[in-house]
């Protein structure tokens, strides 16, 4: 399913050439670490709204680097968070290509109501234990660092599954991210971020497109 235009990844590569060069030259305080986190965190989420299954080994990737990354900020909850979601990566490869009836691909779905007030009921006793673990061991933004944990695991759930309405999740998430890395410095990642919610709202109508399409398919 290709509905990123070529315009777009050809904008990617062209901002990436450039920002690489300039950490490598240090022209700018952004490091190496953070261009590639910013570019495999770009190619991720454009596979998604793509659904093309090279999302999860490009996300893997991607983890990895935001990990090195977190570790420098003491974002610790972020840092811990990417060691899940390489684990929940490699469930959901395993899930959207096996997912589906008598492991079959899994096709776009929706979730219940009782499945999201489970997860978010979850959500918010995990981000007040997690709030209190961060104070502890001095995490620089224990409050928003446990809440946006939550809510991207919530969110990384309903993606493993093809649940539509992980799109509004990310979307909150992301709004917290954004003004948490302007925050602590980490700009190139805010404006990451930022990309990420357009992306987010491409992703949702992509999806909503195919969903319909599916639909089709079946009545016929």
């Amino acid at each position: 399913m290709k509905i990123v235009h070529k315009w777009v990844w050809t904008i990617l590569a062209f901002v990436s050439i450039i920002l690489l060069t300039a950490s490598i030259k240090k022209w700018t305080p952004i490091t190496p670490t953070e261009v590639f986190g910013f570019i495999t965190g770009a190619v991720c989420v454009l596979f998604v709204v793509e659904q093309n299954i090279w999302n999860f080994p490009v996300g893997i990737a991607n983890n990895i680097f935001f990990i090195v990354l977190f570790l420098s900020a003491r974002l610790y909850g972020d840092m811990m968070l990417q060691v899940v979601y390489i684990v929940l990566g490699l469930i959901g490869w395993w899930q959207w290509l096996y997912g589906g009836v008598s492991l079959t691909e899994l096709h776009v779905n929706h979730a219940s109501a009782r499945e999201i007030l489970i997860l978010f009921s979850i959500g918010a006793v995990a981000t007040a234990g997690m709030r209190e673990y961060f104070i502890q061991i001095n995490d620089s933004a224990p409050f928003l660092d446990a809440l946006t944990t939550a809510l991207s695991l919530i969110a990384q759930y309903l993606l493993n599954c093809k649940r539509i309405e992980n799109w509004f999740v990310w979307i909150v998430a992301d709004l917290i991210y954004v003004g948490l890395y302007v925050q602590k410095g980490l700009y190139l990642t805010a404006v990451l971020y930022v990309l990420f919610i357009g992306l987010c709202v491409a992703g949702y109508i992509s999806w909503r497109k195919s969903e319909f399409q599916i639909k089709k398919v079946i009545l016929v």
